[in-house]
């Protein structure tokens, strides 16, 4: 019961605060060690800190699959899928050190999905008597 409702009314919900979330925690990282470190003589980044990324990347995967899935718009359903794995890949990216990117460059992709998911919450869902007309 619980998954049906996630999936018909709060997967868009959920994904743009999970996308909003991410996109304050991006913002206000660096605020934070700054002042960190000017208040201490050495930085270190607490593990719990960086695991909130990868909690966020997976609320949000869970958001998009089922707001793709019950989305009537093909292009929102790539846009969530394609802004989901713009957002992943510049965190992992962060994580290993593959490329050199701006700390900026996820913003745009989190904007996004926040977009999306508010979009897809306001116009692109089928109303109950219109499942049921299709179905019978």
């Amino acid at each position: 019961m619980f998954v049906n409702s996630f999936r018909q009314n709060n997967s868009d919900t959920f994904g743009a605060l999970a996308s909003g979330l991410c996109l304050l925690h991006c913002i206000i990282t660096p605020f934070i060690f700054i002042v960190q470190s000017s208040t201490a003589d050495h930085v270190e980044v607490p593990v719990w800190w960086g695991t909130i990324d990868i909690i966020l990347i997976i609320i949000s995967f869970i958001a998009v699959y089922w707001s793709g899935k019950n989305t009537t718009k093909q292009w929102v359903k790539f846009g969530l899928w394609l802004c989901w794995a713009l957002m992943s890949f510049v965190i992992i990216n962060e994580k290993i050190g593959l490329l050199e990117l701006s700390e900026s460059s996820i913003y745009a992709p989190a904007i996004g999905l926040i977009s999306l998911h508010i979009y897809n919450r306001k116009y692109c869902k089928c109303k109950d008597s219109d499942l049921k007309s299709i179905t019978n």
